[in-house]
This record gives C-alpha cells, structure tokens and sequence, in this order.
C-alpha cells in the first residue's frame, strides 16, 4: 500500500499493490484517485448536501468535472502501473467529497 505514489513524475493518491506471493483468490489491485468540492463552490449548505441522493450527487457539476478529471488521471496512472508490474488485477476509483458531508465515487472499467 502506497500513498502519493510517484509514476512519472505524478502523484496517485493510493495504489494497493498485491504483493506476488499473494496473487491467487479473489484479491484485486487497487488504484484510488481523490477528489474535492468546497461547499461554497457546489452552491450549497452542508445541511442540503447531506440530504441529496447519490443521483443527486451524481449530477452536480462541480462533481462531475472532478470525475472527469480524475478519471483522465486513472487511466493515464494505471497504464504505467501495469506497464511497471504487468499482469495487475487493477481496480480504479475516483472518490470525490462534497465539503465533508458527503462522499461520491466512481468505479472505472
């Protein structure tokens, strides 16, 4: 398990790593980009981002946008990772946190 993971000169939040050994049963790698809304910017109140859906999440723009972007920095972050390990299990995740009411995320294919 790695923290700001350094590929090419860029920084993955967190990277699990299965170690070798321990590549058998259900097990996956895990790659996890994180992501951050102000409330202010969102246009909301905590009370009323504490109150919405997923779906509701799901559509907020600022929300959106950071999906996007994190997406952008999965795929690019997970290509160099198997290019380094070969062979991953990897699943890819982008979490975003709406102020520090809510949390959205993302699973990548």
């Amino acid at each position: 398990m790695d923290s700001e993971t350094e590929i090419d000169r860029r920084y993955a939040d967190l990277v699990m790593i299965i170690r070798p050994d321990k590549r058998y049963g259900k097990v996956f790698d895990v790659l996890i980009e994180f992501k951050f809304v102000k409330l202010k910017d969102a246009g909301m109140s905590a009370d009323k981002a504490r109150k919405l859906s997923d779906d509701e999440l799901r559509l907020i723009p600022e929300i959106t946008n950071r999906i996007k972007d994190g997406a952008k920095q999965v795929q690019e972050y997970g290509k160099k990772l198997e290019q380094k390990y070969g062979n991953l299990r990897l699943q890819k995740f982008v979490v975003v946190a709406l102020g520090f009411e809510r949390v959205y995320f993302k699973k990548l294919h």
